[in-house]
């Protein structure tokens, strides 16, 4: 029997999702369990990509709702997932189509959402317990977000959140950076990121949807946090160049956005996804995961 997903932004972590599903080895019975997705893209062109991969593809963003096919697919879905992240005015998809949502017969629905709302804890470790004490506007809209999510259908709708780490993966990496001459080595000593890639994202919303606990919510990452500059520096070694000198931060001339991911210094803990999801991480830290890009042919 088919399981149908809609995806709300089913842009990079999303897909990776899809490929994940459809490439899941057969079940019990012998047969691989079949998943007919449907998906939004803000633009025609990101419609037509999406239809190219068999999807059913709509049109939607926060000013153009869904129109009758895929009000009529939303409808269908027995999983939901949302990566499209709030704006100044709130969740477009919840303003939106929110009450089709909540009424609708959807066993699982996921949020992703970002490790950004524990803020700055000064290096210390953060796991699911600790309280969203995010430090900027963007923050503060993620963890209005979430608790709207969670409140969907008076909290009785089936919600997950998943707090993602930095994401990278094929194609968004620093082997990647490194060859179009993008990366860059800011030193701010102590400061740590916690990261994931994407093909564990995937895994562990397929293990959460195999695993329904509504209410929850799922730290994504991976289990070493370190500092960018060593990021950069193994994969310039996994290439054999010279990396690119090393910057002090108030030296560094970083945009805005960018400036913003130095603000919080944390460390996040994944116990979660592994003790209640059973996930085993492919990519357990950087090197893991650059090792494994670099053996695939990313940055020749």
């Amino acid at each position: 029997m088919a399981r149908r997903l809609f995806v709300f932004g089913l842009g990079y972590s999303a897909g990776a999702l899809v490929r994940h599903l459809r490439n899941a080895a057969p079940g019990a019975d012998g047969g691989a369990e079949r998943w007919v997705v449907a998906g939004t893209s803000r633009s025609e062109e990101g419609v037509t990509a999406l239809a190219h991969s068999r999807i059913a593809a709509y049109r939607f963003d926060n000013k153009l709702p869904l129109n009758a096919a895929g009000l009529g697919a939303l409808g269908q879905a027995t999983h939901i997932l949302s990566s499209v992240p709030p704006d100044a005015s709130g969740d477009p998809v919840l303003a939106t189509h929110g009450d089709a949502i909540a009424n609708s017969g959807a066993t699982w629905i996921g949020y992703l959402s970002t490790t950004g709302v524990y803020g700055d804890t000064g290096g210390a470790w953060v796991d699911e317990r600790a309280p969203a004490q995010p430090s900027g506007p963007r923050g503060e809209r993620r963890a209005v977000a979430e608790r709207a999510w969670l409140a969907l259908r008076d909290g009785a709708a089936p919600v997950h959140v998943f707090r993602i780490a930095g994401i990278y993966g094929p194609g968004r990496n620093a082997l990647a950076q490194l060859r179009a001459g993008a990366a860059r080595r800011t030193d701010k000593p102590g400061h740590m990121f916690s990261r994931i890639h994407v093909a564990d994202i995937a895994a562990a919303l397929a293990a959460s949807m195999a695993r329904p606990n509504p209410g929850a919510i799922y730290n994504l990452c991976d289990d070493r946090p370190a500092p960018g500059p060593d990021v950069v520096t193994f994969a310039a070694g996994l290439l054999g160049v010279e990396p690119p000198p090393l910057v002090p931060f108030d030296k560094a001339e970083l945009s805005a956005m960018a400036a913003s991911f130095y603000a919080d210094n944390r460390r996040v803990r994944n116990e979660r996804i592994k003790q209640e999801l059973g996930v085993r991480l492919t990519y357990p830290d950087f090197e893991a995961g650059l090792r494994a890009l670099y053996e695939a042919g990313e940055g020749a």
